[in-house]
């Protein structure tokens, strides 16, 4: 009777627990609210205070501060390192994008664990899924999800481009007033990525043909590969939540051996355990295998280093790879600010 008693107790502790968790959480959402309609008046009293902007990853961060400029105010969710598919909003997440003028968004499932609160936070928030604003004949198929579309566009710099409009679109829908700033710089951000994309032609065009194989983590790079005539492969699928099988490694393992592939590439926002295992897997089949360089997929560099933007983040894999697989390119990148290792250091 006593355990009864004392379990129906612990439950109504719960159920309250519960109740005042959600009706706190309610509150800060009309907290939020109300606060989100001050920069907006402020604005059309003649304010010249930045848009209160958050984006969920770094790539997009960093469009949206090129595009707004000192006009907007951005706050980037995942830092350097961070994997987006697993990314769970904190408290302070759903408080500053409650609070935001903008929210912006990859989509395609690349924020899987964030989804259903950036569809809800939609209905009463202008809320914009960037991916989703590319020609959708662009889009490749997701290899794990077949209602679903592969979200790693920031991977082909010319189709990134063409989500800038969004980002311009949005912005000039909140403050009418600075049109002609936010189009000036959409524009000269999109001629930035145009010279990238050429960069990355140039030299990735010098890999000779039979070494053009991306062997990484995970399937982040399938546009990489449409784009520049790649055949990419990942241990994992496009999701990092899929797990790598011992036959898969022994199968990529013997594919290396047989095609004399020498390099393979690790990334910094998925651990390089598979990547390991499956060096040593063709090291078994006779053949030897090097670490290419580090790539970045998910995630920029380090915080206020040149890898740390998109342009510089994109510079260093573009070069990385055409120098690891016998092409043609400058150790500083594009612009000389690179510090990858001399070959044979």
């Amino acid at each position: 009777m006593k355990r009864t008693v004392r379990r129906e107790m612990t439950m109504r502790r719960r159920g309250v627990m519960g109740r005042r968790a959600l009706l706190a959480l309610c509150a800060a959402l009309a907290i939020a609210g109300g606060a989100a309609s001050g920069p907006a008046a402020a604005a059309e009293a003649g304010d010249p205070a930045p848009l209160k902007i958050v984006a969920t990853t770094g790539m997009i961060a960093d469009a949206v501060r090129a595009v707004g400029g000192e006009a907007a105010e951005v706050r980037a969710l995942m830092g350097p390192g961070v994997d987006p598919h697993a990314y769970r909003q904190n408290r302070s997440d759903v408080l500053a994008m409650t609070r935001a003028d903008i929210v912006f968004w990859n989509g395609l499932y690349l924020e899987a664990q964030m989804e259903s609160f950036l569809l809800r936070l939609g209905e009463r928030s202008r809320v914009v899924a960037l991916a989703e604003a590319a020609p959708t004949d662009r889009l490749i198929a997701h290899d794990d999800y077949p209602d679903r579309q592969d979200p790693h566009l920031w991977m082909e710099p010319a189709l990134w481009a063409q989500t800038i409009a969004a980002i311009r679109d949005a912005m000039i829908a909140e403050r009418p007033a600075q049109a002609a700033l936010f189009t000036a710089n959409a524009q000269a951000y999109v001629a930035e990525l145009e010279a990238l994309d050429a960069y990355g032609r140039k030299v990735l065009g010098s890999v000779p043909e039979e070494s053009r194989v991306l062997l990484t983590a995970h399937d982040a790079f399938n546009y990489f590969g449409r784009a520049y005539d790649f055949e990419v492969m990942g241990v994992q699928g496009i999701s990092t939540e899929s797990e790598a099988g011992v036959a898969r490694i022994a199968e990529l393992a013997r594919l290396l051996a047989e095609r004399r592939i020498g390099a393979v590439f690790v990334e910094t926002s998925v651990s390089d355990r598979n990547m390991r295992a499956l060096i040593e897997g063709a090291a078994a089949e006779g053949h030897a295998v090097a670490i290419g360089a580090e790539l970045y997929s998910d995630a920029m560099g380090p915080k206020g280093s040149y890898e740390g933007g998109y342009l510089g983040m994109m510079d260093h894999n573009f070069t990385a790879i055409a120098r690891a697989l016998g092409g043609e390119a400058p150790v500083g990148g594009r612009l000389g600010r690179l510090a990858l290792p001399e070959e044979g250091s």
